[in-house]
């Protein structure tokens, strides 16, 4: 069976976080390994703090707060903040992996409707929140 962009929007939510995960993981470790980040265990820490729970969450209030998500992003965010995944990781709480869940689900959608200007949009901003001084990555 071929995906049809019209039978993305009926994805389960988790399945668009899976593809959004592998998405935005893959883009991270390009701008690493761009930024001249090539020593593993510096990549390995670098890139854990822009695609950990709680970098994606704080990215996703930003944008959420300010405004950057269209109707339609924002519906797809609220489904993948709602999903349900019956295990949360240890390391961090309900609502933090809830709207990890959502930022993921934002940017699987985006990849499998084949939105790439909108797509590296939201990923450069999101990389752009996590390198900020007082951003998530430390």
């Amino acid at each position: 069976m071929v995906l049809r962009k019209q039978d993305v929007d009926q994805l389960n939510a988790l399945a668009l976080a899976y593809m959004g995960d592998a998405v935005y993981e893959t883009a991270v470790r390009a701008h690493l390994l761009h930024a001249g980040r090539v020593k593993p265990n510096i990549l390995h820490r670098s890139s854990t703090a822009f695609v950990s729970a709680k970098s994606q969450a704080f990215i996703l209030k930003r944008f959420v707060d300010e405004g950057v998500l269209t109707e339609t992003e924002l519906a797809i965010m609220r489904r993948g903040r709602n999903a349900k995944s019956g295990s949360v990781p240890r390391n961090t709480d309900v609502q933090t992996y809830n709207f990890s869940t959502a930022f993921e689900a934002v940017l699987g959608w985006l990849y499998l409707k084949e939105e790439q200007e909108r797509l590296d949009e939201l990923i450069n901003y999101a990389i752009t929140i996590a390198e900020e001084p007082r951003g998530v990555v430390k």
